[in-house]
């Protein structure tokens, strides 16, 4: 791909595309009412996944773009799981106690750092509140500095069988500059202890575009994680806004690679993974060929959540803490951020959504186009378009963008079948932005796109 197109997508700012309409498109107009409406009637539409948020850590992380508070001691963090405690009790209440429940994932934040008897306590507390399958999933988020032994214990002890570990490079230099110390020694303790905990599926996290990153230390930190054999990767662009996210003020702008060197970067560490033996899968994650996810992906039944590229097929999530969203089908709603107003809600015996979003069902297929785009990097309009009352032509015409694309080689567009050409699928959320609706309309600032 010529490097003038490289840089006019590569350093356009882009949805992620975790969901559609993107979190801008919410509203304060959407609230525990349409919530609670949702909720009652989620139990038809068969097994969801539950997401809760942990929003604390020991110490920050510089590049870090979630919704985290820093604390050193446990009480905060004790008071906050009996609120959300509280809140499980409140979304129990509204759905009839019996929704059946498939996937379990905790994020923050670092969940790990909830003492084990009070993670066992939490997990007994949703067993209680909803209907657990056989083999229901649980996966958590984890940072290998502060995992402790007997937090091992408590995730086997609760069935936990995933883990995602975070990552983002082992090059003391780039380490130093995004304030995150953390030794290949201290990763594999993890790795070993997770593993002989029974946790059978491993993630880890990368990150490319970092302050002083540059391709070496890139492959460098793939040869070393890649000897620990975790199951999956997932290589993230570092979005850099430090306008929302102050901590990142404390980066050296001038140490961020442009956007040729990060496509640089992200194509060395998809070809050292590759030769390592992992199968590439949509834009931005890595499996073993005999993993799940790499199976779906073969398969075109891989899914994409707010978790990333998942194996997930549940189409509705219940989102419990302090920033969470959830996706009903009714459409998303998202609590309060602050913690102090999130609890307020709760003891109030309110469900404390804060805003939201209420699907029409032309976004529902255009939400349906975009996930197949990120996917499969290819989308018939006509397949998925049928049975929904749309005629395909609204989305072509007069959509320039999408012109645009197709005049720069990006896209191929026969008759309904649209394809990412195979050099530029690095480009895709740009792509999928010509079939967002409401993209540059909420003067949100998103990630770069390469």
């Amino acid at each position: 791909m010529p490097d003038d197109l490289v840089a006019k997508y590569g350093d356009a700012r882009l949805p992620r595309y975790t969901s559609y309409p993107t979190a801008p498109a919410f509203s304060p107009t959407v609230g525990p009412d349409e919530y609670f409406r949702g909720l009652t009637n989620i139990g038809r539409t068969g097994p969801v996944s539950v997401y809760l948020h942990v929003p604390f850590c020991r110490s920050m992380c510089w590049y870090c773009g979630c919704h985290t508070s820093i604390t050193r001691q446990d009480a905060p963090i004790v008071e906050y799981l009996d609120v959300m405690k509280e809140e499980i009790e409140l979304v129990s209440f509204a759905t009839g106690n019996d929704v059946p429940v498939r996937h379990v994932h905790f994020g923050g934040g670092t969940p790990t750092i909830v003492r084990p008897q009070d993670f066992s306590a939490l997990m007994a507390k949703l067993r209680s509140a909803f209907a657990f399958e056989d083999d229901t999933s649980v996966a958590v988020e984890i940072d290998p500095r502060t995992l402790a032994a007997s937090m091992i214990d408590a995730l086997s002890e609760n069935g936990v069988d995933r883990a995602s570990l975070g990552v983002q490079s082992f090059d003391p230099v780039v380490q130093a500059a995004i304030n995150r110390l953390q030794s290949f020694e201290q990763t594999e303790t993890a790795v070993v202890g997770l593993r002989s905990a029974g946790v059978t599926s491993i993630n880890f996290d990368l990150i490319y575009g970092l302050p002083k990153q540059t391709v070496q230390s890139c492959v460098e930190t793939v040869r070393l994680a890649a000897e620990l054999r975790p199951d999956r990767f997932a290589v993230f662009g570092y979005a850099h806004i430090p306008a929302f996210k102050k901590h990142q003020r404390l980066i050296d702008e001038a140490s961020l690679p442009e956007a040729k060197q990060r496509n640089e970067q992200a194509e060395a560490i998809a070809q050292e993974l590759q030769q390592a033996g992992y199968v590439r899968i949509g834009l931005d994650h890595f499996a073993l060929p005999e993993d799940h996810l790499a199976l779906a992906a073969r398969n075109g039944a891989m899914r994409r959540n707010f978790q990333g590229y998942t194996t997930d097929d549940c189409d509705n999530l219940i989102g419990l803490g302090a920033s969470a969203i959830g996706r009903l089908p009714s459409g998303y709603m998202q609590n309060h951020v602050p913690l102090g107003l999130y609890a307020e809600r709760i003891a109030s015996g309110v469900l404390p959504t804060a805003r939201g979003y209420l699907l029409s069902e032309e976004d529902k297929l255009r939400a349906k186009i975009i996930e197949r785009l990120m996917c499969d990097f290819e989308v018939d309009l006509g397949r998925v378009s049928s049975g929904s009352g749309f005629d395909t032509g609204f989305l072509v015409e007069r959509n320039d963008r999408l012109g645009e694309l197709m005049a720069d080689g990006v896209v191929t567009m026969d008759n309904e079948r649209i394809v990412v050409s195979q050099d530029a699928r690095f480009m895709v959320r740009a792509v999928a932005a010509a079939f967002d609706a409401y993209f540059g309309s909420h003067g949100r600032t998103h990630s770069k796109a390469a």
